[in-house]
């Protein structure tokens, strides 16, 4: 469903992705874990369309990226971690809008809409009543996910998709994430929260400076790096371990 071919992604001088190659089958959720500046958010951003590789290329469903950037797009939903939208749209002219780009007819968006709401417990009237700008910010990321869904693509992309989402909500997003996959579509979740990660994806990769470090099953890494869990081998790869006695020396700074 996903397969990267040497893809690379550089700003002047500094390489953000390195020379990335691999593939993502059908029915797969797959961790992209790194820290900050890893080259997460730059991954998830050329294979929508939104940044030119500098080399190499990747396919989506089987359409290239660069020679059919069009195909690609209309195959992929994609949350971004900033959950931009219009502000000056309601909710529903927003899924409205989304629906519109993507050919789907005025009444099967609406019910698809209705269905989407019900399930992240939002009422029709907030949706009508309010414009996008006065939502709260959990509000806001559970329009984004149904904009990103609509279509029902076969590849998802997540970036920090619970962010701002309340207890219930995220516990409902991870079910319906796992059931996504089961019915076959291939799922692409970047985040920080890494015991979520742990528990929800069946394989991790985890990138530091454009590269792959470890890519497998999250408790196959766990037990063949010896960690304790996948945030322990997560600040182990990725220079994190001397965390701990940094807090310490930063928290005598305070004390009298």
């Amino acid at each position: 469903m996903i397969s990267l071919h040497s893809l690379t992604k550089r700003f002047g001088s500094q390489t953000a992705v390195d020379s990335l190659t691999l593939d993502i089958p059908a029915g797969q959720i797959v961790g992209l874990l790194g820290p900050n500046g890893a080259g997460k958010s730059t991954t998830l951003k050329m294979l929508t369309g939104m940044l030119a590789p500098t080399s190499g290329t990747a396919t989506i469903c089987g359409y290239d990226l660069l020679k059919d950037p069009i195909n690609v797009k209309r195959n992929v939903g994609f949350v971004p971690d900033s959950g931009a939208v219009f502000e000056s749209l309601s909710g529903l002219e927003y899924l409205e809008m989304v629906a519109a780009l993507y050919g789907i007819p005025a009444q099967a968006a609406r019910e698809r809409i209705q269905q989407f709401i019900a399930f992240f417990d939002l009422s029709f009237e907030t949706l009508t009543d309010k414009l996008l700008g006065a939502y709260s910010k959990g509000m806001r990321r559970k329009v984004v996910i149904t904009a990103a869904l609509l279509h029902n693509p076969p590849v998802v992309f997540f970036d920090e998709p619970l962010d701002g989402l309340d207890a219930n909500a995220a516990v409902g997003f991870k079910a319906l994430i796992q059931t996504l996959a089961r019915e076959g579509k291939a799922i692409v979740y970047s985040s920080h929260i890494l015991d979520v990660v742990e528990r929800v994806c069946d394989r991790v990769i985890i990138i530091d400076q454009g590269k792959v470090r470890v890519d497998g099953a999250p408790a196959e890494l766990v037990a063949k790096h010896e960690a304790r869990s996948l945030e322990q081998l997560f600040t182990s790869l990725t220079g994190g371990n001397d965390l701990e006695r940094k807090a310490e020396d930063f928290a005598k700074t305070f004390r009298a």
